[in-house]
């Protein structure tokens, strides 16, 4: 288990992921990016080559390995001690960049896109961020129900859980996959009681950085999300999250670092 919540910075090597200031796609400007992750306090990078917003392209493993394969070679030649987690639902794009260097899978799929996922990380040995979502991210915001969000995402994590340590995957983080298949109501219910998933004794992921749940509340733009994302991540960290997910290393760790100051006065 995690002792203290940490801090997962977001590189996206992507032309179309849906906060335009996250987009990079030259190897100088990736590097420099995850240079200053690492110095703001970022203990993984989460790199991914494909965007996972509402009705986003989807990429081949192929084209995916593409954008994706050279950055985490090189971010893990140049930071070697820096854990590299690749965010894909590609099996191919799970194993060849592990073999880069990468030492985590983030799938947003929890396993349910690739068929041979579950059994691809389980060879490869790394921990697994398995993540709530209905459908795929062309369809997710189609017909979203929930007879009770909370239990019934708590009730797919207790299914998917049983499925990935029967394939040999044991270390195991839950993403509750906010903006997901969900409403902007159904986020701030999974936010408000985060807490209730520590039944399922796994880390808890919160990735909420800058998402519409909170410029469309705010009515701003993305660009302009990050207090509501503090505040969205100091609520997470209140409740449970152990790793926060972000755009903006240096404002989570600083909530984290004021947050752990309370508990520690308390």
């Amino acid at each position: 288990m995690i002792d203290r919540p940490l801090v997962m910075g977001i590189i996206n090597i992507t032309p179309d992921s849906f906060y335009a200031g996250s987009r990079l796609q030259i190897m100088d400007d990736i590097l420099k990016q995850a240079e200053k992750m690492i110095k703001d306090g970022a203990t993984f990078l989460d790199i991914g080559a494909q965007s996972t917003r509402p009705g986003s392209e989807l990429l081949s493993a192929d084209e995916e390995l593409t954008r994706i394969g050279q950055a985490v070679k090189e971010i893990h030649r140049r930071f070697p001690e820096t854990f590299i987690s690749v965010d894909t639902f590609h099996s191919k794009v799970a194993a060849e960049t592990v073999a880069a260097g990468a030492s985590i899978i983030n799938d947003v799929s929890a396993g349910l896109i690739d068929a041979n996922m579950l059994s691809v990380v389980a060879s490869l040995q790394v921990p697994y961020v398995c993540m709530h979502m209905k459908g795929t991210p062309q369809s997710m915001q189609q017909d979203i129900y929930y007879e009770n969000i909370v239990t019934d995402v708590i009730d797919f994590f207790v299914k998917r859980i049983a499925i990935c340590k029967k394939a040999g995957i044991h270390d195991i983080i839950i993403d509750p996959g906010f903006g997901f298949g969900k409403t902007i109501a159904h986020n701030f219910t999974l936010l408000k009681n985060l807490a209730a998933f520590a039944i399922l004794e796994k880390p808890v992921l919160l990735g909420i950085s800058r998402k519409s749940t909170i410029y469309k509340t705010l009515g701003t733009t993305a660009e302009e999300a990050l207090n509501g994302t503090t505040v969205l991540n100091t609520i997470g960290v209140l409740n449970g999250a152990n790793i926060l997910r972000v755009h903006d290393v240096k404002e989570a760790v600083e909530a984290i670092t004021l947050i752990s100051k309370l508990n520690i006065e308390n």
